[in-house]
């Protein structure tokens, strides 16, 4: 037991996080259990699911092999449970229920000398105890063996999460030889990596009976021959951590996977809204997104100078604007947008938007609307950067190229004498429009409570696989 598996010592504080079921879920979840427990009175059995409102508590399986540190990251949680927003059954510390069944859960050395069939049954009779059943549970080290894990599956009980630990078995042998027992407490201390600083409690260590460099091997061997049977099981939902590495980082990988919800099976249309200063790359990553996913790509000062070159009803209210260089009023392009939102493809593919909203009015009157994005993206991009990429910008006027002053020079010294820049890529200009965007970007970031923030000062593929990643995946939500 090195830092990976000392008990004593207690991460900082970790955010919130909790998860918002779509109706998909919970009609998948319910149809599930109906499957499982077949009752035949199925309407009563419904209401009584939905009452318990249990549908999103943590149902967790830690394994590993011994020494691995599974009890340490188990009792960390329970310390920490109330901070996370997550509870779990708190026999750990000592909840009255029998002595038997108490070792089964945490002691699983006493489950070898229990048939496969009790050790399930015992399971199965404290999962169902109300707090188990409103809070969720962990099971540490169980099953133990692809018998006792298709038993465990037969009899309903689904984990969400499963979490493996491992480490080489020389650190594993290591660590289990060093293992000292204070008789009186029951407390675990290592003669390198925990040492207790107290002379009375050092004189009262005593080595436990099966610890050996044989015994363990012993146990490691028998560990991999089973494990390789139980993971397949498992595979969707499974998640192998380093276990050699210090406990609270083992602890803040399990706990960050345990907030992650597996991507769901429901129908999601993708409404994207990507805001960012100019020159944080909104267009491109637009670009993107609507190539590889069909998705809608409505650019708001874009849509405006189409329905100006189209002539249309919209183009004649907005055209006025154009000529005299005035923004155009909100009213405006909210009916410009809600037409082009309302079009059967951006409802069938879902959108991406971008230009729009620019502060916290404009979102509150998209939203008023209906067009409520399910996905937030804000590219933050240094005003330096931001200055770098826009003020070097420029157009020869007789080809219509653009060029780069440092990403794309042009080829020859005649082209480079000819370039113009557009005024707006004046330095003044892009200083104005990135200060007024961050200084509406708080506001907008409060509305948009499950935004992703992305550093958007890199690579534009990077800052895509980010985005992706995003879409592709449930997001967890904060829990005040």
């Amino acid at each position: 037991m090195d830092a990976t598996t000392a008990p004593h010592h207690i991460p900082p504080e970790m955010p919130q996080y909790g998860e918002t079921y779509h109706v998909f879920e919970l009609m998948q979840n319910m149809l599930e259990q109906l499957l499982i427990h077949q009752p035949k009175d199925p309407i009563p059995f419904m209401i009584k699911h939905l009452q318990q409102d249990n549908d999103n508590v943590p149902k967790i399986v830690i394994l590993g092999p011994p020494a691995s540190g599974k009890t340490t990251i188990v009792s960390l949680w329970m310390k920490k449970t109330e901070s996370f927003g997550f509870l779990m059954t708190q026999d750990v510390v000592g909840r009255s229920i029998s002595s038997r069944a108490f070792k089964v859960f945490y002691h699983h050395e006493v489950s070898e000398k229990l048939s496969s069939a009790l050790l399930v049954s015992l399971i199965q009779e404290r999962l169902k105890e109300e707090d188990c059943v409103r809070r969720g549970w962990i099971l540490d080290g169980i099953p133990e063996t692809r018998e006792q894990a298709l038993m465990i599956q037969t009899l309903g009980i689904t984990p969400r999460h499963v979490i493996v630990l491992s480490a080489p078995d020389t650190v594993l042998i290591e660590r289990n030889l060093g293992k000292r027992i204070d008789p009186q407490t029951r407390e675990i201390y290592h003669t390198t990596f925990d040492w207790p600083s107290e002379s009375e409690i050092q004189n009262r260590l005593i080595v436990p009976g099966d610890i050996s460099e044989m015994e363990t091997a012993r146990k490691l061997l028998e560990y991999h021959r089973n494990i390789i049977r139980i993971l397949p099981a498992y595979l969707k939902i499974l998640k192998v951590i380093n276990a050699d590495q210090p406990c609270v980082d083992v602890f803040y990988q399990a706990l960050t996977y345990v907030q992650t919800s597996h991507r769901s099976n429901a129908p999601f249309t993708p409404r994207v809204l990507l805001c960012g200063p100019v020159g944080s790359g909104k267009s491109l990553q637009a670009a993107l997104l609507a190539q590889k996913y069909s998705l809608v790509n409505v650019h708001c000062g874009q849509l405006l100078k189409e329905a100006v070159a189209d002539e249309s009803k919209f183009g004649e209210l907005i055209k006025p604007y154009f000529q005299k260089e005035m923004a155009v009023p909100d009213s405006i392009i909210m009916k410009v947008l809600s037409h082009r939102l309302s079009q059967q493809d951006s409802i069938q593919k879902g959108w991406v938007l971008h230009g729009f909203p620019r502060d916290v009015d404009q979102a509150h009157m998209l939203n008023s609307l209906g067009f409520q994005p399910n996905r937030v993206f804000f590219l933050n991009v240094p005003l330096d950067s931001v200055i770098e990429r826009l003020t070097l910008r420029r157009i020869d006027p007789v080809t219509g190229e653009r060029y780069h002053l440092m990403y794309k020079p042009p080829p020859t010294v005649e082209i480079q004498a000819r370039l113009l820049q557009n005024p707006r890529d004046a330095e003044e200009q892009v200083r104005l429009k990135t200060e007024l965007f961050y200084r509406s970007c708080s506001e907008l970031e409060g509305l948009y409570a499950h935004a992703i923030a992305l550093n958007a000062d890199q690579d534009p593929y990077t800052v895509f696989e980010h985005i992706e990643s995003g879409i592709v995946n449930p997001l967890p939500k904060k829990v005040p």
